[in-house]
């Protein structure tokens, strides 16, 4: 800002100071002329106060033009940090540097948080790109392959559609809330719909699979308790070689959808980090693929639907996931 402007806004700052002041001396002038007493020792006044406001508004003018251009250095170095702010003169400056100081910590926060939010979407897509080539690159080696196996060639098609329909999960976590159509909804249906995708999958590892008929009702989301259900699934039949998966619904007190496996099992101590994001445990370090977030998908949207996700398991005998309703969503036949 050049100086004429600046001294502009300095008088502009400072015009119902001077207003005050002109009107005081009028009225002065005026009570001194009615009353017929001589205007000389108040014009004398007037230029003696004259002389000294322009001393104090020439320094107050040098500390308004100080402050002005402290603030200016700082405006053009707030993207790396605040700065120190020059000293407040009345209480409503430091209220506004009070803000100041709230706006830009909150600021921080949320740029901070959206940088986190970058870096692992980076991340997760980084590990998509390497985990979508293996099935490519099997496919081209079975494609080339002499006699040509449909069904293997099936299996990596699957699991080019499971990377991809993870992604788009994971992209819409985000707005998990509003995407959310809560409804009645047979247990029985959302298993059926679960179950079907993985059938290719069963008979080609050639795995027994039993699911108990239910009379359970629940009030949930379709599309995510499907997703969580056939993550649970996938996660099953990747860690069982041999043997079955169980699934059926315990109702003594709340619903609760259990999917049992006779697989591998975890160990104990990845049990309690199992739905961080990104931890893959053991078991995940000796399936070179996995992302580790599976299960975080499913802690997430669970926890979005008031629902009870928990895990128990045994190194060598299986695994055991419980999917807990709320009571209240329990309807009675």
């Amino acid at each position: 800002m050049k100086w004429g402007s600046l001294l502009s806004a300095y008088i502009k700052r400072r015009t119902k100071l001077l207003l005050g002041t002109l009107l005081i001396l009028l009225i002065f002038g005026v009570v001194c002329y009615l009353y017929g007493h001589p205007l000389e020792p108040l014009v004398y006044a007037s230029l003696i106060c004259l002389f000294f406001g322009l001393l104090f508004g020439a320094y107050d003018f040098y500390s308004f033009a100080k402050k002005h251009f402290a603030l200016q250095n700082i405006l053009q170095s707030i993207e790396a940090h605040l700065g120190t702010l020059p000293a407040a003169d009345n209480l409503l400056e430091s209220d506004y540097q009070e803000l100041l100081h709230t706006l830009y910590a909150k600021n921080c926060h949320l740029r901070s948080s959206a940088d986190a939010r970058e870096k692992e979407m980076l991340d997760y897509y980084t590990l998509w790109t390497h985990q979508i080539k293996t099935p490519l690159f099997a496919m081209r080696l079975l494609l080339q392959s002499e006699p040509l196996s449909a069904r293997e060639l099936e299996q990596e098609l699957f699991k080019i559609e499971e990377y991809t329909q993870m992604a788009l999960y994971y992209q819409r976590l985000e707005s998990l809330s509003s995407d959310l159509l809560l409804k009645e909804i047979p247990l029985s249906s959302l298993i059926r719909q679960a179950v079907k995708k993985y059938a290719g999958v069963f008979i080609f590892k050639k795995l027994l699979l039993t699911v108990e008929e239910t009379n359970e009702t629940v009030l949930t989301d379709e599309k995510w308790l499907v997703f969580i259900l056939e993550q649970l699934l996938s996660n099953a039949l990747k860690y069982t070689a041999k043997g079955s998966v169980h699934i059926y619904v315990n109702a003594e007190k709340q619903p609760t959808l259990i999917i049992e496996d006779t697989g591998i099992g975890i160990r104990q101590e990845d049990i309690p980090r199992l739905f961080d994001r990104g931890f893959t445990g053991y078991n995940g370090r000796l399936d070179k693929k996995a992302s580790g977030l599976g299960l975080y998908l499913c802690r997430e949207i669970s926890q979005k639907l008031s629902i009870s996700l928990s895990i128990t398991s045994k190194v060598g005998h299986g695994t055991k996931v419980s999917l807990t309703f709320p009571a209240h969503t329990r309807l009675l036949d």
